[in-house]
């Protein structure tokens, strides 16, 4: 059995563990509040109002889970989630309608959001990513959609085919009052009791936030009016998320992960004894103690010639 979802040498591998993740993860849920509807089951059936930053730290175990956790630890978290929203239903005020949480269209658009979020922040952040690359991630990602409850084939598996999507779903987005409030608590969130030795560095996180929302496409940032326009557009935040990335590079793994919850932190260790144990080796060795561990997969032996058999 294969040690992780996806295998260090994936490019889901090679984006969801680099450090821009944390801007590309809240652009994710500030773009995905532009669906009206989506919205209105955040806003409705969940606890985003009163606790943003756990919302977020639920996507990042999603995420680290679905990247590097055990085929059997990634179904029970997937069985987990769909179960709940199953149960979970709310009512459009705009127009009276019912929906289900789970309803096709939205976990399309959730994860079509998160997705086209996390490889476009990394891009801008300065991964190295080719086109090849880019569809690759988004084809692995086809996978990750199976654990709530679509198909592969009901999302997006290349760019051009994220692109068609993005532009078919634009003219249903717009700006609501719920959404413009989560953008704000996105931008200046509540720090959590088990995070609470924080509370001093909370200053730190609006340069997250306010690089998330400068990643938002034009449109979507004048729609909002949360923060002013920056000089420079693009460019300009284009050159923040690289410093920032590269500040964050420099932080070291065990220091890092205080940030995460528990579980996710211990779903990291297994994946690392897994890795070790199936040949996987620690590529950047002492330095891992400084930065991001680095695996180098097994080597594969030679095949042998048919003539020696």
């Amino acid at each position: 059995m294969q040690p992780t979802v996806a295998a260090p040498e994936s490019v889901t591998w090679k984006i969801h563990l680099d450090r821009s993740m944390w801007v590309a993860g809240v652009r994710a849920l500030m773009l995905q509040a532009l669906h009206p509807v989506a919205m209105q089951g955040v806003w409705q059936r969940s606890d985003f109002r009163s606790d943003p930053t756990g919302r977020l730290l639920r996507t990042a175990h999603f995420v680290a889970v679905t990247t590097y956790g055990s085929l059997t630890e990634a179904d029970t978290l997937g069985t987990h989630i769909r179960r709940v929203h199953r149960a979970l239903s709310f009512t459009d005020p705009s127009t009276g309608r019912h929906h289900r949480v789970d309803q096709h269209d939205l976990l399309v658009w959730v994860h079509c959001a998160e997705v086209s979020s996390y490889l476009e922040t990394a891009h801008r952040s300065g991964v190295p990513l080719t086109q090849q690359e880019a569809d690759r991630y988004l084809d692995e990602q086809s996978h990750t959609a199976t654990y709530v409850g679509l198909s592969r084939d009901d999302v997006p598996r290349s760019v051009a085919d994220m692109r068609r999507y993005l532009a078919a779903v634009r003219p249903s987005l717009r700006v609501t009052p719920e959404a413009r409030q989560a953008v704000r608590f996105l931008l200046w969130p509540r720090v959590p009791g088990h995070l609470a030795w924080l509370a001093p560095l909370k200053p730190l996180w609006f340069p997250v936030g306010a690089l998330s929302y400068a990643t938002l496409p034009a449109w979507a940032r004048r729609a909002y009016g949360v923060l002013p326009q920056a000089p420079g557009g693009g460019a300009l935040a284009t050159t923040g998320l690289r410093g920032l990335r590269a500040g964050l590079e420099l932080v070291p793994e065990r220091y890092y992960n205080l940030i995460f919850d528990e579980a996710t932190v211990r779903s990291a260790d297994e994946a690392r004894e897994r890795l070790l144990a199936a040949g996987y080796e620690v590529e950047n060795g002492f330095r891992a103690l400084r930065a991001r561990t680095l695996f180098r997969a097994p080597s594969v032996p030679a095949p042998r010639d048919p003539a020696e058999v």
